[in-house]
Parts: C-alpha cells; sequence; structure tokens
C-alpha cells in the first residue's frame, strides 16, 4: 500500500504524542513514531522501516544546521557549567534574592530577559533558563512554569522582532519586499501578541490551570521539579566565593559575539548591511562561533584570576555535555519524526492538496489558515516548515499590496507558532525544558491549556480581521475575547 501524501501521513507525530503524554515517557514515544512513519514509507515492510529509521537519522546529523544546533548546546552546557563551578549563578541567586522582592518579581524579571533576547529562540531558551533558574528556584517557582514563561517570550517575541532569525526565514519564503511583508504582519500576528498579554495575566493575578497548578503546589512545599529528576546538577561543587560578574559579563559576551557571529555569516563584513546580514544569516552556525568564542573568553576571564583551576576547566566539558545529553537525544529523535513525516511521508502535500479541494470564503480564510498552521506544525514539530508550505498557497491567491495577504500570512505565522508551542516534537519547546531543567512532557502538558485558551481568542480575533480588515477591531476583538475566555475559564475552575 502507497501512504505517502494520504492522511497515514498525520498519524506518527500523533502516535508518538499521545504514546508520551500517556506513558509520560518521550524517548522511546518518540522512537514509536519513528518507526511507525518508517514502517508506513516502507510499504509496512518491517526490515525496511529499520533500515529506513537509521538512513534517516543519519541524513538528518548530516545537516548543517542541525549539527550547528548540537554543537551549540554542548558548547553552551559547558558555558553554564563553568559559570556555575566559578560560582557565578550562586552569587547571582543570592544577589537578585535581595534585590528581586517577590515571586512576581523573579518572574516579571525572567519574561524581560526574555523580551530582551530576542534574536534567536534557541539561543533565547537556554540563556534565560541558564540566567533565572536559580533565582526561580528561590522563590518556590516551579520549573514547569519557568519553562512556561521561558518558552512563552521565545518563538512569540521573534516572530514579532525585525531583527531575529526567524524574521530572516519568513521573508525568504515570500515573494516581492519580504521583509517590508514582515513588518505588515506584526499587528496581526495575534498569537504572538496575545501570549505576551497571557504571560502578563498569569505572572499578575498567579493564573495555574490544570496540571501547573498540581506543580505550583509542589514548588511551594519544596519540590520545584515537580518530582522529576531528569536534569540533576547533583555532584558539582562551586565556588562559594563567586560574585554577580562572573555570570553577568559572560552572558552580556555570549549575546553580543552571537549576535556578532550571525552578522558575520550573513556577511556584514563582505559591505552588507545589518537588516541585510540578518536576513541572510545562518543562524546555527553563527551560534556555534559566537558560544565558542565565549568559551575561550571565559578561559581567560576566569584562569589567571584562580577563580577555577585548569582541572576545573577541563572537567566542566564532560560535565557540561552531560547535562544536555536529554535535550540532545529528544532532537534528535524529534528531528527524524519531522524528518520522515515532512520529506518521506509528504505530510505538508496532503495537507496542501486537501486546502486547494475546499474553497473558503475569504471572510474566514485568517482563521481556517491559523487553525491548519496550528494543526501541521503541532503534527511535524516545525514553524519553519509550515511556513514553507502554507505561506506559497497564499501568496498565490493574493495579490501583493493586498491588506488579505498581509491577514493571510499573519495567521499563518500565528498558527505555526501555536501549533510549535505545544508540540511535544517541537525544538523550541525542548529548548525551554532544557533551558529551564523541567521534563519535557511535563512542561508540554503544563503549557498546553493556556496556549488553547490564546489560540481560542485568536481564531475569533482572525474571524474579526477577514470581515474587517482593521488592525484596531481585531486587536480589541482578540483581547476582549481572550480576558472573557480567561475569566469563564477561571470561574468554571472554580466551581
Amino acid at each position: 500500500m502507497n501512504f505517502i501524501g494520504t492522511v497515514f501521513s498525520l498519524l506518527p507525530p500523533l502516535v508518538a504524542i499521545a504514546f508520551a503524554l500517556k506513558t509520560k515517557e518521550v524517548y522511546l514515544s518518540l522512537f514509536i513514531g519513528i518507526f511507525t512513519g518508517a514502517l508506513l514509507y516502507c510499504g509496512l515492510n518491517i526490515p525496511g522501516a529499520v533500515l529506513e529509521i537509521f538512513n534517516t537519522m543519519i541524513e538528518v546529523l548530516g545537516k548543517e544546521w542541525n549539527v550547528g544546533i548540537l554543537i551549540f548546546l554542548v558548547f553552551l552546557g559547558i558555558i553554564v557549567s563553568l559559570i556555575n563551578k566559578a560560582g557565578g549563578s550562586l552569587a547571582y541567586g543570592k544577589w537578585a534574592s535581595k534585590t528581586i522582592k517577590s515571586k512576581k518579581g523573579a518572574l516579571l524579571s525572567t519574561f524581560s530577559l526574555g523580551a530582551i533576547i530576542f534574536v534567536d529562540d534557541y539561543f533565547n531558551c537556554l540563556t534565560v533558563g541558564s540566567v533565572m533558574k536559580e533565582v526561580s528556584d528561590n522563590f518556590k517557582i516551579s520549573r514547569a512554569k519557568l519553562a512556561y514563561i521561558i518558552d512563552s517570550t521565545a518563538a512569540p517575541i521573534c516572530i514579532i522582532a525585525p531583527v531575529s532569525s526567524w524574521a530572516a526565514a519568513v521573508a525568504g519564503y515570500t515573494s516581492g519586499d519580504g521583509f517590508s511583508l514582515f513588518l505588515s504582519t506584526i499587528p496581526f500576528n495575534l498569537y504572538a501578541l496575545l501570549t505576551i498579554v497571557m504571560v502578563l495575566l498569569v505572572i499578575r493575578y498567579d493564573i495555574n490551570i490544570g496540571s501547573m497548578k498540581l506543580n505550583e503546589e509542589m514548588a511551594q512545599n519544596g519540590d520545584v521539579t515537580g518530582g522529576y529528576e531528569d536534569y540533576n546538577d547533583q555532584g558539582e561543587t562551586v565556588n562559594t566565593n563567586g560574585r554577580v560578574s562572573d555570570l553577568v559579563i559572560p552572558i552580556i559576551f555570549l549575546i553580543i559575539s552571537c549576535i556578532c557571529g550571525m552578522l558575520y555569516t550573513g556577511g556584514i563584513l563582505d559591505g552588507a548591511g545589518f537588516i541585510e546580514a540578518f536576513a541572510n544569516c545562518n543562524a546555527s552556525f553563527g551560534l556555534v562561533l559566537g558560544s565558542f568564542v565565549t568559551l575561550v573568553f571565559i578561559f581567560i576571564l576566569y584562569i589567571p584570576r584562580k577563580i577555577i583551576t585548569y582541572e576545573d576547566f577541563a572537567n566542566c566539558i564532560p560535565f557540561g555535555f552531560k547535562t544536555m545529553v536529554p535535550a540532545i537525544i529528544i532532537l534528535i529523535l524529534a528531528w527524524t519524526l519531522g524528518n520522515i513525516v515532512s520529506s518521506k511521508l509528504l505530510a505538508g502535500v496532503f495537507v496542501k492538496g486537501l486546502l486547494n479541494q475546499f474553497s473558503f470564503s475569504f471572510a474566514i480564510l485568517p482563521s481556517v489558515l491559523f487553525l491548519v498552521g496550528a494543526f501541521l506544525a503541532f503534527s511535524t514539530g516545525t514553524s519553519w516548515g509550515t511556513f514553507g508550505i502554507l505561506i506559497p498557497i497564499v501568496t498565490e491567491v493574493f495579490a501583493e499590496g493586498d491588506p488579505m495577504l498581509v491577514i493571510t500570512i499573519a495567521a499563518i505565522l500565528a498558527g505555526a507558532v501555536c501549533g510549535d508551542h505545544i508540540s511535544p516534537i517541537s525544538d523550541t519547546t525542548i529548548m525551554a525544558s532544557a533551558g529551564a531543567k523541567c521534563n519535557h512532557i511535563n512542561h508540554v502538558e503544563s503549557q498546553t491549556p493556556y496556549a488553547l485558551l490564546v489560540a481560542c481568542a485568536c481564531t475569533v480575533g482572525y474571524l474579526v480581521a477577514g470581515f474587517t480588515q482593521s488592525i484596531l477591531l481585531t486587536l480589541t476583538g482578540a483581547l476582549i475575547s481572550l480576558l472573557l475566555i480567561v475569566f469563564i475559564y477561571q470561574r468554571f475552575e472554580k466551581n
């Protein structure tokens, strides 16, 4: 039987997600999803499916972007280990406990840092988590809530930031002046905007929905991990005489060097302008360059001052690698599953064909595209792949300059980020879990209700956009919808 490009192409990720949510075990669940996909691709031939699994895995690991992200993960793990060993994180935690007076203050600081680091979502997740984990633990904030705040200020911030790797990707999928078109979508990118509002509501009113309530209760009793020990830092001795500057200076240097690395890969030294360099950058390779230069800088910063010994520096290399092993395994499995679903079983071709079979009223098309984009990104674990499948469809339907082109592209971007936000096989979601050192399935389960409430408000907002094409009415309708939905949900939970 031929399952390629059929409805069965969506089965593997659904199987993986169902197993993960049921068993709370992500590694085997992803592998089962991979095997299901390989089996369908090989026409139910089991020996062929086994070979296909490892052929695809090798193919995934041969991609420059993926290898760069894995190297960046390892380097960042080493950097965090060195900062911890030097006592920088401990000193920052003590300072923050005196400076930040409340749990809300700690959460707002996490949100603010995430909003500042907008150049790349991977970098955002891991850096914010490394800096704020100690502080959030001191205020008994659950790792699940920390991961939610991190995840909600990663992709949602990057997708509305003109200078980011995401802006460059979106501009590349459009025709004509892609950057100007991207800027026009920002006011209509309801999921990103409403997610930011939702995070602020959660912080201000301590809104705990679903499993987040249990996680927060356990945190108040001293268990910030929710009973999971995926990331165990025990056994690492630290310098108790470290300074706040031993964390702040390396982190600032890391941010600057990663931005410079991205600009370098975009050709800024060859005469490209700042925006052009970002649009053409290789973010993966830029992050590798930036993190490597930071490692060299940390060696120069720490060793001469005898904050740590040469032996300590060497020991942090395997220790830092080890802390990132869970995220690396999940990423490789998620990439393999996504490759089978997208490139082998052609799930995107099936969805595109399905859309072409139906004729929708232009007024409801933004809402339809938002929901389709969310489902596709949820199933495949990739926002960027969803952009590539759906954006060309609307650029063929609407002429450049048509307000509906801007609205429909914005709906696709919003839906893709939404689906990516709630998908257990999304690399950004995996990074948020790793950054907060939170159990991955626990993060997905606790974050999903918040994302779905925002998604409901976005659906209403895109209906308003389709009928009115007004930014003001769209934003007003979406915001009122979100506030009503949250209020009704809260009342329902209390009863």
